[in-house]
């Protein structure tokens, strides 16, 4: 792990030095103070862990319109005044992504949640896990053919896409068109989050809201006895019919942020479990151990690096003074390392008693709903790579000796992960 020494002359959000390990930037912002803004940006950092979670708790002084875009564009006019509560009503549509789901606030973001429920109900998530299964075997059917390969366009970007797909009963004969569409940048483009000057779409979800409201716009025509049925004629708690757009905007949301998480998480625990034989060795002999390391692998590597909130009016953090009009980042990579509450923060410890304590998916309103899907595909994908091989080792050709390993990360504030992880193995017979 690099040394920060100066952190202040670091700008977080736009410099890339970070990107590769932003972990000792974040140790050094909490040994100063667990709530402390950052000076480029005037970023309030929550990096200690229980203020990270009070915050996360706290819509009440808190609102989610900035919870993707941070600092950037900016708040289309000044903050001014004790209490900006209708300054944000005002003027939220003009944000970027301001129609999706957790840049929502209560009553919207109750309605639209409980919407979001009730397609991800516990009978649909059991009939999903055991096409989760089937397709984890049938991708690496292919994937360990050579002996070799790209784990994350190889395996866990078709995995978690086609498994989101089933979820929200997408017609197969539209999976190509979907891969197509939605795997089709490069991984180490930035996207949302980038640390370069890109400009940000307001809706960069089109093809998705497009393809959603053609089918439910012919299932509410049309009813049949399918899951886009299901979608499109779920009805908020008040038993009110949503407009075609509130049930896409859920569909899409879901399925956007269920796949780009969920990728990182495997990847990132197919690279932990390649440099460590001995932890192959014991998950293939103990399975049950596998959902605790998959908790600890959500610990040490959170998929999101933090999540953003404005403050309505004057409160405190944990002792600290915050301002109405504030940006506050709560950095859940930081606080999952903050060792007030994990013992040796930055060593993975596949049998940590309190790894599931991690904020990974955050807390509170806008916690993580799909968590339960990427849990159970992280489970049944690294289980049977597990199963099906005798050995899972990290390319030198690629990555570099092990004494010098060389890894990219995806260039952006908001998302870590892996852009490229080239693995060799060895398949086992029958491993099936």
């Amino acid at each position: 792990m690099q040394t920060v020494t100066d952190i202040d002359a670091v700008d977080f959000f736009r410099g890339d030095e970070l990107i590769e390990d932003p972990y000792s930037y974040f140790h050094a912002l909490r040994a100063k103070c667990p709530v402390q803004k950052e000076p480029h940006h005037n970023v309030v950092m929550v990096t200690g862990y229980d203020e990270a979670v009070s915050v996360f708790h706290d819509s009440e002084h808190f609102s989610s319109c900035i919870s993707v875009t941070g600092p950037f564009p900016g708040f289309p006019v000044p903050l001014e005044g004790d209490d900006i509560s209708e300054l944000i009503e005002r003027h939220r549509a003009e944000l970027p992504m301001s129609d999706q789901l957790p840049t929502f606030d209560p009553p919207v973001h109750t309605d639209h949640r409980a919407l979001l429920m009730r397609l991800i109900t516990p009978k649909r998530l059991k009939e999903n896990e055991e096409f989760i299964w089937r397709l984890a075997d049938r991708l690496l059917d292919t994937y360990l053919a050579d002996g070799e390969g790209e784990f994350i366009s190889g395996f866990a970007g078709p995995f978690a896409l086609l498994v989101i797909a089933d979820l929200l009963g997408v017609p197969e004969s539209d999976h190509e068109e979907f891969a197509a569409r939605l795997q089709g940048r490069g991984h180490g483009d930035a996207g949302v989050g980038s640390t370069g000057d890109d400009h940000m779409a307001h809706s960069p979800l089109q093809f998705l809201y497009d393809k959603f409201s053609t089918y439910v716009e012919d299932r509410r025509r049309e009813p049949r006895d399918d899951v886009l049925t299901g979608l499109a004629t779920a009805t908020f708690p008040d038993g009110s019919t949503p407009e075609v757009i509130d049930v896409v905007r859920v569909a899409a949301n879901l399925f956007s942020a269920g796949q780009e998480t969920t990728v990182r998480l495997v990847s990132t625990a197919a690279k932990v479990l390649a440099e460590r034989p001995d932890l192959q060795a014991l998950l293939r002999r103990e399975s049950d151990r596998i959902p605790n390391f998959i908790e600890e692998t959500l610990r040490l590597e959170s998929p999101v690096k933090g999540d953003f909130r404005l403050s309505r009016v004057a409160t405190t953090v944990g002792g600290v003074e915050i301002p109405a009009g504030t940006t506050v980042m709560v950095v859940n990579g930081a606080a999952n390392r903050d060792p007030s509450r994990f013992a040796n923060p930055d060593t993975f410890d596949a049998g940590r008693p309190n790894a599931r304590q991690h904020i990974a998916f955050g807390r509170g309103i806008h916690s993580c709903p799909g968590a339960p899907l990427a849990r159970a595909e992280a489970r049944a994908g690294l289980e049977r790579l597990l199963q099906r091989t005798s050995d899972i080792r990290i390319s030198e050709r690629v990555h570099g000796p092990a004494d010098a390993r060389n890894y990219r990360y995806l260039p952006t504030f908001i998302l870590r992960g892996l852009t490229h992880l080239n693995l060799e193995f060895t398949p086992v017979e029958n491993g099936s």
